[in-house]
Order: C-alpha cells, then sequence, then structure tokens
C-alpha cells in the first residue's frame, strides 16, 4: 500500500526558496509515501495565478487506522521519554524552523497567498510555539492531597491522554499545526494530523523538519486527503484519545457529534465575530490605524478578524474618513509583489460569499465607502479593501463572518446597548476596545462575552497566553500552560502506608 520516494519537484516563489522543503508525499509512521496508487492525488492550487504548484496523495480510512495504529506503538515508547528528552527534541524541531523560515515563508505564500512578510511573521509565531512548549514539557506539576483517611498518602499525576488527531485550517498553514503539535508532543502524546487540502504542503514541510530533529517516527505523522474521509475515520476510532480541530463553528458542531460515541477530549478553536469598540474619547487616527491592522490581517481571512467596527457617533464620521484612506493605501496584489498587503482570496466559493455579503448590505442601505469590486487589473480571487458604512443589524454582514477584505462601521450612542449588540452572536472568540476611560476599559472586559478582549492594542496572541473563546467559538485554550493541560489528564493515587 505504501510507496516511498524523495522531495518534490514543483513549487513556485522567489529563488525556487517554496520548493526546498516541498514534500508531494504524505508522511506516515515516519516514511514518506504516495497513498494508494489507484487513486487520484490532489492538485494543490496557488490562489494567486490558478496555476497547481503540486499534487498530494488522497489517502482513506485504512490509512488513517494505520497512521493511528503506528502512533499508538510510538506513544508508549515517546511517553516513557523523560520530559527534557521530548524538550530537547522540540527545541531542536525549533531550531530547524527558524533556520529554515525564509524557505517556509515562500511555501506558505505559494499555497496560501498571503504577503510574503505576513507569511515571515507566521513561521516566527509558530516557530514561538515550539519553543514554548519545549519548555513547558518539564511542568506538567501534579498536586499532594492533603488526606482525609488515616493512614493514606493522596496524589494526583498528569499522564498524557494518548494518540491524538489534529486537524487544522489552511489560512495560518504552519502556525496552527506548529501550536497544536508542539503542545500534544510536549505533553507526551502521539499526533496524527490532517491538515487542508488547500494547504498540505506547509503541514508536511515541517513533518520534513521534525524527521530530521529525531522526533521518532510514528509520534507525528500528516495525512493527505478529504477531510471528510480521514478526520471522519479519527472520530470514528477509539485509539485516538483526542481531537484539536481548527476551522469553522459549522464543522466543528459536526465534529462534537461525530466523537460523542467514543467520548474523545475535545479542543476546538472555531469562528470569531469580533467587535472592534471605538470610544469617542480615544485617538481617532490610533484607533483607525489599529482597526486596519486588525480587519486586514491575512487578506480578513482571520478569525480575530474585526468583524463590526462599533464607532461612537460623535466621532464616526471622522473616524470612516481615515479608515478609508488608510484601506484605500493598502496595494492589493500577489503574495511575492513587493510592497503587497493584501493577497487573494483562498478560492472562488470565499470570493462570492464577502461580495455577497457586500451586495446584501448595500441592498439594505449601507453606504460603499470605498472598494466592493474585483481588482480591476488582477481580478480573480483579488477582492478590493472593502469599507461599508452606516451598516445595521439587519445586514448579513453583521451576523456572518466575514473571513474577506470587508469592514463594516456601525455607529452607537448608548453603551449599554452596544453592549448587547456586541454580545448579540453565537460567537465569543475576541474582541477589540479602544477608549482613555480606565472605569469604562474595565466595565467592558467585564460586560463583553468574549474568551480575549483587547484594550487599546490589537497584538494580543502568543505562545505565553491562553487562545480560545467562548460560546459557539470553541472548547478549550492554545498556548500558555493551559494549552499543555489540553493534552494531559490527571490521575488520583490513594496509597496506604
Amino acid at each position: 500500500m505504501w510507496s516511498d520516494s524523495g522531495r518534490g519537484a514543483a513549487g513556485h516563489g522567489p529563488g525556487s526558496l517554496a520548493t526546498r522543503w516541498l514534500r508531494q508525499q504524505a508522511f506516515v509512521a515516519g516514511r514518506w509515501s504516495q497513498g494508494p496508487t489507484a487513486v487520484a492525488p490532489i492538485e494543490v492550487v496557488d490562489p494567486a495565478s490558478g496555476c497547481v504548484i503540486g499534487r498530494v496523495p488522497a489517502l482513506g480510512a485504512d490509512d488513517v487506522n494505520f497512521a493511528v495504529a503506528a502512533a499508538q506503538d510510538a506513544f508508549a515508547r515517546w511517553r516513557a521519554l523523560l520530559p527534557r528528552q521530548r524538550g530537547d527534541l522540540l527545541m531542536a524541531w525549533h531550531d530547524l524552523i527558524l533556520a529554515e523560515s525564509e524557505s517556509l515563508a515562500a511555501l506558505v505564500t505559494s499555497e496560501q497567498g498571503k504577503p510574503l512578510a505576513e507569511a515571515r511573521g507566521e513561521i516566527v509565531y509558530g516557530a514561538g510555539f515550539v519553543r514554548w512548549f519545549a519548555e513547558e514539557a518539564q511542568r506538567g506539576y501534579g498536586e499532594v492531597i492533603p488526606s482525609h483517611l488515616s493512614g493514606r498518602r493522596m496524589l494526583v499525576q498528569n499522564e498524557p491522554i494518548g494518540v491524538v488527531g489534529l486537524v487544522t485550517p489552511w489560512n495560518f498553514p504552519s502556525a496552527m499545526l506548529a501550536r497544536k503539535a508542539a503542545a500534544a508532543l510536549a505533553a507526551g502524546c502521539a499526533a496524527v494530523c490532517v491538515p487542508s487540502p488547500e494547504t498540505p504542503f506547509s503541514a508536511l514541510a515541517l513533518a520534513a523538519l521534525a524527521e530530521v530533529a529525531g522526533i521518532p517516527a510514528g509520534v507525528f505523522s500528516v495525512l493527505t486527503g478529504d477531510p471528510a474521509t480521514l478526520v471522519g475515520a479519527l472520530c470514528d476510532s477509539s485509539d485516538v484519545r483526542g481531537l484539536s480541530f481548527t476551522g469553522s463553528t459549522e464543522v466543528g458542531r459536526l465534529l462534537l457529534a461525530q466523537c460523542a460515541p467514543t467520548v474523545k477530549r475535545m479542543s476546538l478553536e472555531l469562528g470569531g465575530h469580533a467587535p472592534f469598540i471605538v470610544f469617542p474619547d480615544c485617538d481617532v487616527a490610533q484607533a483607525a490605524a489599529a482597526a486596519i491592522e486588525a480587519k486586514f490581517q491575512t487578506s480578513g481571512q482571520d478569525c480575530l478578524a474585526a468583524n463590526r467596527i462599533y464607532v461612537h457617533a460623535d466621532i464616526v464620521d471622522a473616524f470612516t474618513d481615515e479608515f478609508a484612506r488608510l484601506a484605500r493605501q493598502l496595494v492589493v496584489a500577489p503574495g511575492f509583489a513587493p510592497g503587497a498587503a493584501i493577497g487573494p482570496l483562498i478560492h472562488d466559493r470565499a470570493v462570492a460569499r464577502v461580495l455577497g455579503q457586500v451586495d446584501d448590505a448595500l441592498a439594505k442601505g449601507a453606504r460603499l465607502v470605498t472598494g466592493g469590486t474585483l481588482h480591476p487589473d488582477l481580478g480573480g480571487r483579488f477582492v478590493v479593501p472593502t469599507v461599508l458604512a452606516e451598516v445595521t443589524g439587519a445586514m448579513a454582514i453583521t451576523r456572518e463572518e466575514t473571513f474577506g477584505p470587508v469592514a463594516a462601521i456601525l455607529s452607537f450612542t448608548d453603551e449599554a446597548a452596544l453592549v448587547r449588540a456586541a454580545n448579540a452572536t453565537e460567537y465569543g472568540l475576541a474582541a477589540y476596545v479602544y477608549t482613555r476611560d480606565l472605569a469604562r476599559a474595565w466595565r467592558m472586559t467585564d460586560a463583553l462575552a468574549y474568551g480575549m478582549v483587547a484594550v487599546n492594542t490589537v497584538r494580543l496572541t502568543g505562545a505565553p497566553i491562553p487562545f480560545g473563546g467562548i460560546k459557539q467559538s470553541g472548547l478549550g485554550r492554545e498556548g500558555s500552560r493551559h494549552g499543555l493541560a489540553e493534552f494531559l489528564q490527571p490521575k488520583y493515587v490513594c496509597m496506604a502506608a
């Protein structure tokens, strides 16, 4: 069933950097494989040009079971290593990721489309989690319980939960896998990973570097193919004890139901619909520049993106003018072009969704300030940065996650009504507040029903913080000591003297 082969030859990017770690095989139990030869491979397309940059195998449920069995065997040996030994291997992986960061960034831009500068930031961001969990591996502390029974010693020790499935999205194809895998491996788990079929090469490159770093065969596998088939098999397997997924809330609900029969540990990082709230006492120019950053990173294809920008009526006109001025300055171009700030959307369905929200808003009375179309020269999947003013709660864009370069500006006057509007969503990932009033800042952090709230900043993520949401934005946390705990389970021991 398995055929071994070396690195792929196809690729895209300056100086062939993107081909250096491009692999067109799955990585299963320490072996590079073309998978079943009777099944057509999956084509991976550069969203900027529409050109095929490579192909990966379309594995099936049997291949998942093979990988899980290998992981189960490797798990016994991996968990037996001292935490520092696991940490040393993770640190070697981290060092390789940074050493190859330029090639890895070029690969991200090739398959995902984001500007190269953002791709470089993603690689460094992901490597930071590998380093963090390499160090955190030694801190899976237990506890000693003062006994309530005579002659007994009571303690709790944390143990790895076992083999886990890791399912990652296309918008941050390198960082999301690094964040999940580093935590799982640090805890002593073995991982079977399924990247998005739109962006598998970044995950396979991480697997190649993990192999060079010396992470044992079977501990870290990357499978390619139809996600419904592969992830479905992970959900059905009783040997997979946990599943960590980043993606849409709709799919997260399905995975929760599918994992119920085997009662897996679930870690879900789902959709976001972040409010960005601007009070009249703030610096308008500063708030507008911050909102640009929060809205348009990754061309708006980010669960942390500022989807609903609430601005006090006293300053909404000034804010809108400044925000639109900055939006017009964003360079729309393929990711490798100098100065590119807005790249292509991932596929045609994303384009249709974004432009559909614009059409719906305009039909219901919104005012188009700038944008609203495809780029006149690039066309295809390049949407011009768009600003909509006079948006209301009746429009789809205020209810649905946008995932594109379209900003919706709403005005408010009453703080209590604002909080109700900001919280009136099934999502609860992140919120942003700009104000100079300290009392108001504390009121808003308390009142906003979100897992993360940023005040007077839009840079809030990183390895030391517990990333995650509430409501239907997910379960569990990634990063920080809480991220390690997602892959550990407590075992209580009671011992008679």
